[in-house]
């Protein structure tokens, strides 16, 4: 897993980049929390989709809900970044639009877009 520290907008943004599985279960998101936090000093944070398990995106399993609620728990942004078309269940792509309309968790096609996204909010 590699961390890159990017400013934008007067905030710092942590990018995850790499091949692992970084969030596999609660307890994962959280260590990734904390390891941004120290590695990075940022509250927001870009992701990449293989970096996340794959039951992550079947809402049946209720994952990405626990998941999600820490992010919001903790106060941490983030933007998941990838190709979600893949994924065409009903309630996905509606759980998504309902992320991409708040100010909290965000799935976007670019990495540039995330960062340009979380950079513009508010503390």
């Amino acid at each position: 897993m590699n961390i890159a520290k990017v400013e934008a907008g007067g905030s710092n943004i942590a990018v995850v980049s790499g091949s692992e599985i970084v969030i596999s279960d609660v307890q994962s998101a959280l260590d990734l929390m904390a390891t941004v936090q120290y590695e990075a000093d940022s509250d927001r944070i870009v992701i990449h989709k293989n970096m996340i398990s794959e039951r992550f995106f079947d809402l049946k399993t209720r994952l990405a809900g626990e998941i999600l609620q820490k992010f919001i728990n903790y106060r941490v942004k983030v933007a998941f970044v990838g190709d979600f078309s893949e994924y065409s269940s009903r309630s996905f792509q509606d759980f998504v639009y309902e992320c991409n309309s708040g100010r909290d968790i965000f799935f976007l096609p670019t990495e540039q877009q995330a960062i340009d996204k979380l950079s513009m909010l508010k503390q």
